[in-house]
């Protein structure tokens, strides 16, 4: 059975915006620039390399496909024309992955450490080997550390420059944990100084991003599949790398067509530029499945704070996972783009909404309130609009405030950047400039989003006929886009 795999994307524990309202957001290539593609490719000369990884998997390559350099690094280029559902790559599944660890080693090390680290370990290992490696034709065409851009790699003034973004420490916490991971292993490379002698913690942390931003993850855990591994990332393409694991093969089918010399793209997985920059070392110009990650929490002044903790935690919404994988809790929302100004779109979800009217109750009665409503209906926590518009309306404006606030900073941190440079002229710094650019712009893109939705439900809320007592007398909204569900 073909099943479908994707690059793996590790995540840290992280800085998110707080609904405390001190504030602060989480969290290669674009179709529309690979027709242009062609005409910087230089294509790759392929005498060691498939006839190396025909024999190592002991069948003949299937591949309308040739290996080429552009502006992007290495790429896959049409070698002939392709229509949409062929089949442009066909190779047998034989991976780098964990398992090559000498047992004797991989004993030593453990369950303490991850399987990204032992694959990087045996990455490490071939690398060392250098031409006596079995591997080195795929090896010796791995990006070499001054060609990768992933945000650990960036210095202090680079990782600057996205502060405002919740990548700034989510890069932190990734070094930490690269280094724990090294020195979790260093003991047991002792063990082995003919081959680890000289392996530094620089040429680990290369190892390790050489897997995060390459391996593909299955039913048996992480590996390296060569070939399949040059192709770039489009984040709208249906291609993506299928391997059957019974008949131990991979292949990618064509999800356009492509004439002769035109790069040709698959997807690694639906992930933000906040994902694409930290794990894969790229950004995309427009990302469409960028995202804001927010956390909320009830500030400790609060009198009521026991009681509304109580309230949440009573209406806890499951546990859910994202496009990227995140784990989303009570207190921890994703802001998606919502396509349109003017009120019609996916919405704000429900979760942070139903969170901004229990921060907002000032008394008792308010929180009781709220949970009557929601026993009316079918249990879940104010899913419906307040019947009560001002307290409504009072709850969306500090959403409305929190998420401008965060949009100008933003906005701030973009402008602070400089002018976009020219991609054909623009070395590292102002390479991770547009980077930053990319990711910033995208993150203030949702918050935009964001807060003119609702901007519009407030207005429309605002219009509707109310008696003193803040009670609507007409009927409230109760479609699922005017009630912002996802």
């Amino acid at each position: 059975m073909l099943l479908g795999a994707r690059k793996i994307s590790r995540h840290w524990c992280t800085r998110r915006p707080n609904l405390s309202l001190s504030h602060t957001p989480s969290t290669k290539l674009n179709s529309h620039i690979s027709a242009s593609l062609h005409s910087i490719c230089q294509v790759e000369e392929l005498d060691d390399f498939l006839p190396w990884l025909e024999r190592k998997g002991g069948t003949e390559i299937s591949s309308v496909l040739s290996i080429g350099k552009s502006a992007y690094g290495r790429s896959l280029f049409a070698s002939k024309t392709i229509r949409a559902g062929d089949c442009i790559l066909k190779v047998p599944f034989n991976v780098l992955a964990p398992d090559n660890l000498n047992p004797e080693l991989k004993a030593l090390l453990g369950d303490d450490v991850g399987d990204v680290a032992k694959l990087a370990i045996v990455v490490l290992l071939e690398q060392k080997m250098g031409h006596d490696s079995e591997w080195a034709p795929y090896i010796s065409r791995l990006p070499r550390l001054e060609e990768m851009h992933n945000t650990i790699f960036w210095s202090e003034g680079e990782l600057e420059m996205i502060r405002q973004s919740s990548v700034y420490q989510e890069t932190i916490n990734q070094r930490s944990q690269i280094q724990q991971e090294f020195l979790a292993i260093r003991t047991a490379l002792k063990n082995f100084p003919e081959t680890f002698e000289s392996i530094t913690y620089e040429d680990f942390m290369h190892a390790y991003a050489l897997v995060t931003s390459r391996a593909w993850g299955s039913t048996k855990g992480y590996s390296l599949i060569p070939f399949a591994d040059f192709s770039n990332h489009d984040g709208t393409s249906e291609s993506i790398v299928l391997s059957d694991e019974d008949k131990l093969f991979s292949e990618v089918l064509a999800d356009r067509n492509y004439t002769p010399g035109e790069q040709v793209l698959i997807r690694y997985g639906k992930f933000s530029n906040a994902t694409l920059l930290l794990d894969f070392g790229f950004t995309l110009p427009y990302n469409v499945h960028d995202q804001v990650q927010i956390q909320g929490s009830i500030p400790h002044h609060d009198n009521l704070r026991e009681m509304k903790l109580e309230l949440l935690k009573r209406h806890h919404r499951p546990v859910s996972k994202d496009d990227n994988g995140f784990s989303s809790s009570m207190d921890s929302f994703t802001i998606k783009e919502i396509r349109s100004g003017s009120g019609k779109g996916k919405g704000i979800p429900q979760s942070l909404r139903a969170f901004a009217r229990v921060l907002c109750c000032t008394s008792p009665q308010e929180l009781s309130d709220l949970v009557e409503e929601a026993a009316q209906h079918d249990g879940r926590l104010a899913r419906r609009p307040l019947t009560n518009i001002s307290r409504e309306i009072k709850a969306h404006q500090m959403l409305i405030s929190t998420l401008t606030q965060l949009a100008e900073d933003y906005d701030a941190s973009v402008k602070s950047l400089g002018p976009v440079s020219s991609p054909a002229t623009r070395e590292r710094l102002s390479h991770r400039r547009q980077m930053a650019r990319d990711l910033l712009s995208g993150e203030l893109r949702i918050l935009e989003s964001a807060s003119a939705w609702l901007k519009n439900y407030c207005t429309t809320l605002t219009a509707t006929d109310c008696h003193r007592d803040g009670v609507c007398s007409t009927k409230l909204p109760r479609s699922r886009t005017e009630r912002g569900e996802m």
